[in-house]
């Protein structure tokens, strides 16, 4: 199971798929697309969230793991650990660019506020590599810790975090200079990190020592460790900024713990085996993905008490899942199933469409 839960954190984490800067400043009345990583296809699939019509698959790189939209809406990129590259694909087109070369086994990215730069995390090379997003190259590669498996972007802009798997560190990057700060100790293995609204604090989850590791992001420094579930694989932040919700993949749970106090509260039951957590647009749902029950688990925010779980399939191993800007459908990433079940989440109706093979991965897209 560990060995599954870490497979997960390693593509989803930022992006995965739910991060607020995959929706950030799309207009709410846009047309939405969601676009599917196939990692076994090397493939994109867009999917119209309103009609729920697959287009065409778009070609990309090698082993695509893991992908980030625009703050506009207007171009995804997803990272290609197979063949060392990043494909930008335009969201207006669905036409792949040419492939942007970047380091070894690239499995995690970010796009900074702007739209100006692109983050890539090479887990094989131990860097970070800046893309200019004007003129689709490469800069010159940033040094992290070891085994760099996720990248996060502070809600001011101000800087990229990236969390070292092997090295058991997060390292900050200054986003004015491209310049990367000493790292920051934190638990063993840690695999997801989570910024609050405000820019002040990070929440790490260790995958490895059942922690979760608040930084001080003004001075650098790491609070105290927080005792959670059985391998804590991913985070999500209330958007008022008072609660992180951690999955604990081992204990088929989520663990809230208030942010002004560090305080653990008791574990929410859920799915078995649960991967990732995305929070609604307006905070008042956390939704949890179960991969061996096969469902999605809501959460109240408010009581933190869990609800009925919503089936996707017993089979299908869900891993990641994105919700639309206006929070009323959920695209849901069925890995074993080659498939995306779609939930209209005011009436729990589902809707299955056909994708790639292995799919891991998910971003909303709403260009103006």
């Amino acid at each position: 199971m560990a060995a599954l839960l870490f497979a997960v954190a390693g593509v989803g984490t930022t992006v995965t798929a739910a991060s607020p800067q995959a929706v950030a400043g799309q207009p709410q009345n846009a047309a939405v697309t969601a676009y599917v990583v196939n990692s076994a296809s090397d493939t994109v699939t867009p999917i119209d969230s309103s009609t729920g019509v697959a287009a065409p698959a778009i070609p990309v790189g090698t082993d695509p793991d893991a992908i980030a939209v625009s703050p506009d809406g207007t171009t995804v990129f997803v990272a290609n650990a197979g063949s060392d590259t990043v494909t930008p694909i335009d969201t207006a087109t669905n036409r792949p660019g040419a492939p942007i070369p970047v380091g070894s086994y690239p499995d995690a990215i970010a796009v900074s506020l702007d739209g100006a730069t692109v983050f890539v995390a090479n887990a094989h090379s131990d860097t970070v590599t800046p893309i200019d997003t004007a003129t689709r190259r490469p800069q010159p590669a940033i040094r992290v810790g070891s085994y760099p498996i996720a990248v996060a972007i502070t809600a001011d802009g101000r800087r990229a975090l990236v969390v070292d798997w092997s090295g058991g560190t997060i390292t900050p990057i200054d986003l004015a200079t491209d310049r990367a700060a000493p790292a920051i100790r934190v638990g063993s293995y840690p695999v997801a990190v989570a910024v609050t609204p405000d820019s002040a604090t990070a929440f790490v989850a260790n995958y490895g020592s059942d922690t979760v590791t608040p930084i001080q992001l003004a001075t650098g420094r790491a609070e105290r460790s927080i005792k959670v579930g059985g391998a804590p694989g991913s985070l999500a932040i209330t958007p008022n900024g008072e609660t992180v919700y951690v999955v604990d993949g081992d204990s088929d749970g989520v663990t809230p713990v208030t942010v002004a106090t560090g305080h653990a509260g008791p574990l929410i039951p859920v799915g078995d085996s649960p991967a990732t957590v995305t929070m609604s647009p307006s905070g008042a749902i956390a939704y949890v993905v179960n991969t061996i029950s096969g469902s999605v688990t809501p959460i109240a925010t408010t009581s933190n008490r869990a609800g009925t779980s919503i089936p996707v399939g017993i089979y299908a191993y869900p891993l990641a899942m994105a919700i639309t800007p206006d929070g009323k459908t959920a695209e849901v990433v069925d890995s074993y199933a080659g498939k995306v079940t779609s939930i209209n989440l005011a009436t729990g109706r589902r809707r299955a469409i056909r994708v790639g093979q292995y799919p891991l991965a998910v971003v909303i897209a709403a260009p103006a």
